[in-house]
């Protein structure tokens, strides 16, 4: 490891817009350049002045810019895995999720990357092979993960090639919408709880803001899509939307069953971040209270980013609605 002194100007040449003040050894150069690369991550505007309008050319390009400019190098091989006592070990262990959350990585890695040889637009194709790449990455950190802390996962049958690459990436897109926006919530409720060590949170905060990026893109790449459509394939399009969430639903009404590689049947839970807010925290916390934390925290890891690219809207809106109904509006700052 280099020791030797290291000016700002260095890290300012591998970092652009990075700058700071004299760096004495090559470690503090290190944690300056990651959290410059967790700051960029978080935090993009458009050059652009004056309205995007979906669908456009302008709209296309900065939605593709933005993607590539806020990636975030961080390597699985190199992240700390901090020690456990044998309690939050045991913890960690007793979360019936490392199953299912390995498997839908190595899926949507799949599906991602055969959409995008569809694709015929290079700017939307080279964005879309890049989440292919980062949904492969997370399937990394969360193995890495689970070889640190010796977590017993079923044999992962073979990821089979989609026959409807569209319809697969649709699937993947929204269920990644429905399954972030309360995955947000519930890891903020996880560090307010204290029960897992803070430096394991902190080793999963970029891949929480990477399903922010991700979700961004879908939401826009399906409004420049359908914008482009001739009226007959856009009807098309629509319906196939539509199937997409009839589909989603009845895959949350309950389990569903898959079968593993060494064909045992697998249950998995694919509501446990609707329902898990019991596993992350030794609080009591009402539906409500998880609801609104969940509008606070989608909305705070959106706000970074240029207002004029477009939002995944469902769940919010779903969400404000039923808080209706149980006497309040949802108003995020109570949870703040």
């Amino acid at each position: 490891m280099r020791e030797q002194a290291m000016d700002a100007f260095d890290i300012e040449e591998m970092i652009p817009g990075f700058s700071a003040p004299r760096l004495r050894t090559w470690g503090e150069a290190r944690l300056a350049m990651i959290e410059a690369a967790e700051q960029r991550s978080r935090q993009w505007h458009s050059r652009i002045e004056g309205p995007i309008v979906p669908g456009s050319d302008v709209h296309k390009r900065e939605v593709c810019r933005m993607f590539h400019e806020t990636f975030n190098p961080y390597r699985p091989s190199v992240l700390d895995w901090p020690v456990l006592d044998p309690e939050a070990r045991q913890r960690i262990l007793s979360l019936p999720i490392w199953d299912i959350a390995v498997q839908t990585e190595g899926k949507a890695r799949l599906r991602m990357a055969a959409y995008a040889k569809t694709v015929s637009d290079p700017d939307m194709r080279s964005a879309l092979a890049l989440n292919a790449w980062e949904e492969n990455r997370h399937k990394e950190v969360l193995s890495k993960m689970v070889e640190a802390y010796g977590i017993p996962l079923a044999a992962e049958a073979p990821y089979k090639f989609p026959r409807d690459a569209e319809w697969a990436y649709l699937v993947t897109g929204y269920s990644e919408c429905i399954d972030s926006f309360f995955a947000f919530g519930l890891f903020e409720l996880a560090r307010r709880s204290g029960i897992f060590p803070p430096d394991l949170v902190d080793t999963f905060e970029p891949v929480m803001q990477e399903e922010c990026r991700h979700i961004l893109l879908f939401a826009n790449w399906v409004a420049w899509h359908r914008a482009n459509l001739s009226w007959w394939r856009r009807i098309w399009f629509e319906a196939k939307v539509m199937a997409v969430w009839g589909y989603l639903g009845w895959e949350r009404i309950g389990l569903a069953r898959t079968l593993d590689a060494d064909g045992n049947k697998q249950q998995q839970d694919h509501n446990f971040t609707v329902s898990g807010a019991q596993s992350v925290s030794s609080d009591d916390i009402s539906v409500h209270e998880l609801m609104v934390l969940c509008l606070h925290e989608n909305d705070r890891r959106f706000s970074g980013y240029d207002p004029r690219l477009l939002r995944p809207t469902t769940m919010p809106r779903i969400v404000r609605f039923v808080l209706r109904f149980m006497g309040a509006r949802g108003n995020p700052q109570k949870a703040a």
